[in-house]
């Protein structure tokens, strides 16, 4: 119990909002109204996915299809290619901190094996802005999104459409910095015939019972399948098949939700506060949320600044291109950074060089663009 609460406190966002939370609610003291604040469709649409993806993830299920991809590529490109855009779809599909989690330590493997150890950090930080810029296509991609889209009403195609430019963008600039990786025609080396990263598939029938409940949870997000129906499918489906999946959800982040939840409401309860607050960010959702993002990160981002404006599409780029920038404007990127210092202590500093430069130069262009678009 003592690890658990260590752990809960050692987050600094999540003790943040309910910092936040409890000192608001000596102003707006607690009432009925409090139970309105808290976005349960999101909630249960971010957890149900969460456990899917974890239970897929526990089944190797992604190794495995980038285990294949990479038995193709012959040269150092290409294989840079794989594992940047290994990132950058499946974000759009399994969040960016999953394509992350998975992707990274299988990369930091591949390339230790195929004695590529000087492409470690550019493919590295590539992956991490491919995940972060993947993610922002669809509602399921990262969390802001998802709260967003449930928050909005958008349908799929507009919100889909709302974001391709800019995903249409990231695919170019990912292929572009592939020409100016070192060594890139290099042949691979130092990898056997019976290569192998990933030596386990998992079981048949787990991955296909959570390829079913994804495609349920897919449903309740274009609101087909009632949320609560997916949860309760989730729930007790997985507890008779895997039940310890059901303790991996990431709570730390559902509960942070909960913490700036109950403050924005707050917030939007005091007059003066909403008032200037929402005279600040007219005209300036977008801006407003990139800035916001590189100090806080923008999921927080996203749930403080959401009560204050009804121009949803400008803060809805703005929090994607905002994740962009500064190591903790999007928190993907801490995992990113973790897996490779873990491997690499040594070389942190320079990876915070590369990682910066890289991010700052993606997010000028963007930030170019977007005013060029609107």
């Amino acid at each position: 119990m003592k690890n658990k609460l260590k752990k809960l406190l050692s987050d600094p966002v999540l003790v943040i909002a309910w910092i936040l939370a409890f000192l608001s609610s000596f102003i707006v003291r607690p009432d009925s109204e409090y139970a309105g604040y808290i976005d349960f469709r999101s909630l249960g649409i971010l957890w149900g996915l969460m456990i899917i993806i974890q239970g897929l993830r526990e089944n190797s299920i992604f190794e495995k299809i980038g285990d294949v991809l990479l038995s193709k590529v012959k040269k150092s490109w290409q294989l840079a290619l794989v594992l940047v855009f290994l990132c950058f779809v499946s974000s759009m599909f399994i969040t960016n901190d999953v394509a992350l989690i998975t992707f990274v330590p299988f990369a930091l493997m591949t390339l230790s094996s195929c004695k590529r150890e000087d492409l470690m950090i550019p493919v590295i930080v590539l992956q991490t802005v491919a995940a972060n810029l993947g993610s922002m296509l669809t509602p399921i991609g990262n969390p802001q999104n998802l709260y967003l889209y449930g928050l909005t009403g958008m349908g799929i195609g507009e919100f889909v459409l709302c974001m391709l430019p800019y995903s249409v963008m990231a695919a170019v600039l990912l292929l572009t910095a592939m020409l100016v990786l070192p060594g890139k025609s290099k042949t691979l080396e130092g990898r056997k015939k019976d290569y192998n990263i990933v030596r386990h598939f998992g079981s048949t029938k787990q991955i296909v019972v959570y390829c079913l409940l994804f495609a349920i949870a897919l449903l309740s997000v274009l609101r087909i399948v009632p949320w609560f129906i997916m949860v309760i499918a989730v729930l007790v489906v997985v507890a008779v098949m895997d039940g310890k999946i059901l303790l991996r959800a990431d709570y730390i982040l559902l509960l942070t939700f909960v913490g700036f939840f109950i403050f924005t409401g707050n917030m939007g309860r005091m007059d003066f506060v909403k008032e200037n607050l929402t005279k600040l960010m007219e005209g300036r959702e977008f801006i407003t949320s990139v800035v916001a993002s590189q100090f806080i990160s923008n999921v927080p981002a996203t749930l403080m600044l959401s009560g204050f404006t009804e121009n949803y599409k400008e803060l809805l780029a703005g929090v994607n291109v905002g994740g962009l920038g500064t190591l903790i404007a999007s928190m993907a990127s801490l995992i990113s950074f973790k897996a490779f210092s873990n491997d690499y202590k040594e070389s942190r500093g320079k990876y915070l060089l590369v990682f910066t430069a890289v991010n700052v130069l993606f997010l000028v262009i963007f930030v170019g663009m977007h005013f060029v678009i609107v």
